[in-house]
């Protein structure tokens, strides 16, 4: 079995420091070898700008180690789909990581990909991903 490599925008990284309990369901896959975890340091930076609290900064510290971080892709080319500037990043973060997923909680700028392959990067909410793994 090959580990999924997944890449996680900025919500997931707050929503799991912050203490989304569902959330938690990603990192035990990574512990069981059934994923590799992926974020860039943008995605991270703006977690942590919308995180208020020393707990919540040290929760998103402790997932972070069990995650690996990407280097940032030139900003030159050109993004395969139409998305805010701050989105593309992410995407093209994700698609130069070689990911096989990108989850996102990002209804607004993303939702309309959800289920999508971008450059072999399926778009997917947490929730479809971890169920979609853990189906007998």
């Amino acid at each position: 079995m090959t580990a999924d490599r997944v890449f996680l925008d900025a919500n997931i990284l707050f929503s799991v420091a912050y203490g989304s309990p569902g959330l938690d369901r990603l990192w035990e896959l990574a512990k069981k070898g059934y994923c590799v975890l992926f974020a860039s340091r943008y995605v991270i930076e703006e977690a942590k700008r919308n995180l208020n609290t020393p707990d919540q900064l040290n929760n998103l510290k402790a997932c972070l180690s069990d995650v690996q971080i990407v280097l940032e892709v030139d900003q030159t080319i050109i993004c395969p789909i139409e998305l805010p500037e701050k989105d593309r990043s992410v995407l093209m973060a994700a698609i130069s990581a070689k990911a096989n997923y990108l989850i996102t909680g990002d209804m607004l700028h993303f939702g309309k990909y959800f289920g999508r392959s971008i450059m072999g990067v399926k778009v997917r909410m947490a929730r479809d991903y971890v169920l979609s793994k853990t189906k007998p």
